[in-house]
């Protein structure tokens, strides 16, 4: 049986990854095969925000992703999300979905903080009902500053790779952890990457609620070593060791101030975005948290979220639903599960 495969790629702040699954031609609903992974570290600044400002330091990262990981295709789904992306819940009058996207520059452009020019927009459709005003479709509007994601395409391009397809990183979260038993429950997906933070609500396998937060690892990493007068290399170390809400030694007092000054903030945020959907969604409460992204693996975070919250939360692991191809070293991916969802859930987007 002939089969696809596709590659997602994710351009975080302190890596490149990807990750090639295979599709069974026919099987969209069976289990993909994870073929290849990669990733690649990029140096400080060199994509910020979630945006990348260095384009040529970028594309030579990429052009050594895949020269060692092996990917076939030059072909990408590339994940965008960061703070100039908006999106928000919208009922719009239903017509066919290819109907209805043409149409958003008109229906939508009293709504953003931008012109219609400036913005790439698509709709996520989540259910239809009968209004008042007739049929109507129930989804999410989604609008991308046009610069912000000609920066990722021109660095891709520039690794003499083409994306055919650019994504929500919130809803490429979505489809690689909410599945399974998690499909079928109201649960907060957040993702902690360097800068940047997603946090998903997903009502039975529906995203609900998408929230892009401008902080990340990368933020409690600058803080100690700011507090310290130290290098960001040896602060990364430091914040690891010491964690978040454990004693410390006098010689670490300052370094833990700084890691909970800056991750009280972050939880605080997170916190009140459960807080929003809670008032805005009575009887659909949120039943449990899952924590992906490099910023999740701080000592203590999670049982910080969880008091704050009140909330059981655990590491999502994205590798759980795949199988895993003969070409790629499962070991070498042992604790760092969550570190791949983006690239896996970019490759669902388009074949799942």
């Amino acid at each position: 049986m002939a089969s696809t495969r596709v590659i997602g790629l994710d351009i975080g702040t302190t890596c490149v990854r990807a990750a090639e699954l295979e599709f069974r031609s026919g099987a969209r609903t069976g289990t993909p095969t994870l073929v290849r992974y990669g990733q690649v570290p990029l140096p400080l600044g060199a994509v910020r925000d979630g945006e990348v400002v260095q384009p040529e330091t970028v594309a030579s990262a990429l052009r050594q992703l895949w020269v060692a990981a092996k990917f076939d295709s030059k072909e990408v789904v590339l994940g965008v999300g960061n703070q100039r992306v908006m999106v928000r819940e919208l009922d719009l009058p239903w017509m066919p979905l290819p109907q209805l996207r043409a149409s958003l520059p008109y229906q939508v452009h009293e709504l953003l903080p931008m012109s219609t020019d400036d913005a790439l927009l698509d709709y996520y459709p989540t259910s239809e009902f009968d209004g008042p005003q007739g049929r109507t479709v129930q989804g999410m509007l989604v609008a991308a500053q046009r610069d912000t994601v000609n920066a990722n395409v021109l660095a891709v391009e520039g690794a003499g790779l083409r994306a055919s397809m650019v994504d929500l990183n919130a809803f490429a979260l979505l489809r690689a952890v909410a599945r399974g038993d998690l499909a079928d429950r109201v649960v907060a997906l957040v993702d902690i990457g360097a800068s940047v933070t997603n946090v998903v609500i997903s009502a039975r396998g529906v995203p609900r609620l998408v929230r892009t937060l401008p902080a990340g690892g990368q933020n409690v990493t600058a803080a100690v070593a700011s507090a310290l007068g130290i290098a960001a290399a040896e602060a990364e170390v430091i914040k690891r060791t010491i964690g978040v809400g454990y004693a410390v030694e006098a010689e670490h007092e300052a370094a833990a101030e700084a890691v909970a000054n800056v991750t009280r903030t972050l939880i605080e945020s997170v916190r009140n975005t459960f807080v929003y959907y809670a008032g805005n969604n009575p009887g659909a409460l949120i039943e449990a948290v899952v924590l992906t992204g490099g910023g999740s693996h701080l000592p203590g975070l999670g049982q910080y979220l969880s008091s704050a919250s009140r909330l059981p939360v655990t590491l999502g692991d994205p590798l759980a639903g795949l199988k895993i191809g003969k070409t790629v070293a499962r070991e070498s991916l042992t604790g760092l599960e969550s570190l791949v969802a983006l690239p896996v859930g970019l490759a669902y987007g388009v074949a799942a």
